[in-house]
């Protein structure tokens, strides 16, 4: 064989390899309450993150592969962002390492290109549809608190919401949908919501979620996560033998509660994305500092406190130094046999 024709099959191999790898998509689908992935039930050991550096307030990915790294280390197989990754190099760095990613999308979001409201997060799901990071799309973040961005009607957001859900079936079948509720849907946002395949349920019921299951099972057959859960490690007040002030041994406890629940429960609940990876020092103040206090909505069951700190919810601080629940969510995510 001469050297030109060596040289064309090796390029035809490349050929063959690139384009095998770029239609390869691990399929997404659900069944019954099953989340699966490639037809096996995916049970989402996730995290919440929103990447924010000191003295900003936008999102950066600077230390993603510190970032990923301390994942990998924990146990972390999906990750939910509350914004679009735009740049594919971030979403080719998940892939790689073998994660997932749960891609959010705001109602009217001004600062971001992608959004319900204008349409425009239908060209982000064609954009990435078949690139093999992703897990589901989510729309909308506990808009069920904001009636008053919705004319004073949460039928509004819920017809929306349901509307952009079905856009997103025929332009991608190969992902489901799904929605951050805040707590439990009622029968309103149920009988519109049809099109939503998972709903995703951020639940703050002190240490113990356990009682959302029971609800769900009997309100709806099809599946749910926590889309976010957890605690923070600033006890606003002396409570329940923690002390008053930064407690990283309050948050430890509370997370250790709460996701030993979430595994006991993986027949009706298809896991969580823990609230949060990263301190977030641009929620409450000045970004260039970590303040204490911050508000969110229906937040009095945040163990131990009932008050949200809103800089304090990392497993890691901002310069990704590990808190005491990183070693909690480490030792019960690698632990799961799910």
């Amino acid at each position: 064989m001469n050297k030109k024709v060596q040289y064309i099959l090796v390029l035809l191999c490349i050929t063959l390899i690139s384009c095998k790898s770029e239609t390869q998509v691990d399929k997404v689908s659900v069944s019954k309450r099953q989340l699966l992935v490639n037809e096996k039930q995916y049970i989402i050991k996730g995290i919440c993150y929103h990447p924010v550096p000191k003295g900003s307030t936008v999102r950066s990915f600077n230390n993603l592969e510190q970032d990923l790294a301390l994942m990998v280390e924990a146990g972390i197989n999906t990750i939910r962002v509350y914004a679009p990754i735009e740049e594919k190099k971030v979403l080719d760095r998940i892939d790689e390492l073998g994660l997932k990613v749960i891609i959010g999308f705001g109602y009217n979001d001004k600062k971001e290109p992608y959004d319900i409201l204008s349409g425009t997060f239908i060209d982000y799901v064609k954009k990435y549809k078949n690139h093999n990071a992703i897990l589901m799309w989510e729309l909308g973040n506990e808009y069920n608190y904001h009636p008053e961005w919705f004319k004073g009607d949460l039928k509004n957001w819920y017809n929306d919401m349901n509307d952009a859900a079905a856009l997103i079936h025929e332009t991608d079948t190969n992902h489901p949908v799904t929605t951050a509720h805040g707590d439990l849907p009622d029968d309103l946002a149920l009988s519109i919501g049809t099109n939503i395949d998972v709903w995703g349920m951020n639940v703050y019921r002190w240490d113990n979620p356990e009682t959302i299951y029971k609800q769900w099972e009997n309100l709806s057959g099809k599946p749910m996560y926590l889309s976010e859960a957890g605690a923070d490690s600033f006890m606003k007040i002396a409570n329940e033998g923690y002390q008053q002030g930064e407690n990283q041994q309050a948050q430890a406890d509370a997370n250790t509660k709460i996701l030993n629940n979430v595994f006991a429960n993986t027949n009706i609940g298809s896991g969580v994305t823990l609230f949060s990876f990263l301190d977030g020092w641009w929620k409450a103040g000045n970004p260039n500092i970590q303040d204490t206090g911050g508000i969110a909505p229906n937040s009095t069951g945040v163990p131990y406190d009932g008050t949200p700190n809103e800089e304090y919810w990392g497993i890691v601080d901002i310069d990704r130094n590990k808190k005491k629940t990183f070693d909690v969510v480490r030792l019960r995510y690698k632990s799961s046999n799910n």
